[in-house]
């Protein structure tokens, strides 16, 4: 059973090689470049990915439903450049497809952040449905899902996710997807309301930091729920802005 893996990338040479490198038992390996300014694309085909370069546009689903379309394995499995997929779910992952060909598969996520391991907070509860035999489509432009026919399991082995190695890269991070959902919010008929604008922010760092045992993590685990609570006021505040010109 042929696997192919697609890659969303914009401006990653930082971790594409990383990346790829941990893919290598993969039958077949696409990156979906947005324009990259870096050497993102020269990485990737040196390293015998097949690349196509297509805009973005600010909607995640349509990009990972275009390259869906150019993978010709029959299992596909979708990979961030900033994610790892060790030796052990390679394993697991060939073992399940055997077994479980009408099942897609749920991952565990592993988050890194500024040089420690995350065992607590938002992150430790991310799940993301990635792999599935060929169908279905994403949708929404942000916090994009796979609407697949099959049934989910969840993989034992986690994938390992190494994000933002700054703080300028985060917050860049945080102002680029708060404004994308935002969009998605308008567009689902979603107003502004000044009690979501003061409570979600407020509701998202007390559930991270204090029920999800964020506090756990140290100062690393201060900033992620701080990061994450900002992401929330932005997307709110977003909503507001626009209606006062």
């Amino acid at each position: 059973m042929r696997i192919s893996t697609v890659i969303l990338t914009k401006n990653e040479e930082k971790n594409i090689e990383e990346c790829l490198k941990t893919l290598k038992w993969c039958d077949e390996i696409i990156v979906i470049d947005d324009y990259s300014g870096d050497r993102t694309v020269e990485i990737a085909k040196r390293l015998g990915a097949r690349v196509f370069k297509h805009h973005l546009n600010n909607d995640f689903a349509q990009q990972h439903n275009y390259g869906l379309k150019q993978t010709k394995g029959e299992w596909v499995l979708f990979v961030d450049a900033d994610e790892r997929i060790t030796p052990a779910l390679a394993k697991e992952i060939k073992q399940e497809i055997k077994k479980n060909e009408r099942f897609a598969f749920v991952f565990k996520r592993q988050d890194f952040f500024m040089g420690k391991r995350l065992k607590y907070g938002e992150t430790s509860k991310v799940r993301l449905l990635r792999m599935a035999k060929k169908n279905g489509e994403w949708v929404r432009p942000v916090h994009e899902v796979w609407k697949t026919k099959w049934h989910t399991k969840t993989l034992k082995n986690p994938i390992l996710h190494y994000p933002h190695s700054t703080i300028s890269e985060f917050l860049k991070h945080v102002n680029f997807f708060s404004t994308l959902h935002t969009k998605a919010l308008r567009e689902e008929g979603i107003e502004f309301s000044l009690f979501r604008l003061i409570f979600n922010p407020i509701g998202k760092f007390l559930q991270n930091y204090i029920w999800r045992l964020g506090f756990l993590d140290g100062m690393p685990g201060l900033i992620m729920a701080l990061m994450m609570s900002f992401h929330s006021f932005l997307a709110r505040a977003k909503l507001y802005l626009p209606d006062r010109k």
